[in-house]
């Protein structure tokens, strides 16, 4: 993410949480798609994200709102409130890299599939960006 936002980092980083959240749930599909016979419990806990996905999501767009309706007016207590929203984004995305190297490791659908280990290492790396995204956000805060 660029500074060049100046003041605007917030809205920013709203928006890059709000598509990076989009995008997860969207992978949970993805990988439940192209996993032939994928382990029931690992299906569980990609459909548990894409729920968890989807909430934080809304919780962003919660904000935005917020943030717009503050007309650039952002209180000490909403940039709290964003940044433990952030916080959470953060290690959710760090949890998901969990499950999906964990996928990777033990998943014998996952195993035999190579198009499946390569479109989950895609999606990792996906995750790893936002991330970043998020710890220079925080960094530069």
């Amino acid at each position: 993410m660029r500074f060049y936002y100046g003041d605007k980092t917030v809205y920013r980083i709203l928006d890059e949480a709000e598509f990076w959240k989009v995008q997860e749930a969207e992978h949970t599909v993805v990988i439940r798609e192209i996993a032939d016979n994928l382990e029931p419990q690992f299906v569980k806990e990609l459909e548990e994200f894409e729920l968890a996905f989807q909430q934080i999501k809304v919780r962003v767009v919660r904000y935005i709102e917020t943030v717009v309706r503050s007309k650039g007016c952002i209180c000490p207590e909403l940039k709290q409130g964003i940044f433990r929203l952030i916080g959470c984004a953060l290690q959710q995305s760090k949890q998901f890299i969990m499950l999906l190297d964990r996928m990777l490791a033990e998943s014998r659908a996952v195993g035999s599939s190579v198009t499946a280990q390569v479109v989950i290492n895609h999606i990792r790396r996906e995750s790893e960006y936002f991330i970043g995204i998020v710890q220079a956000f925080l960094c530069g805060e």
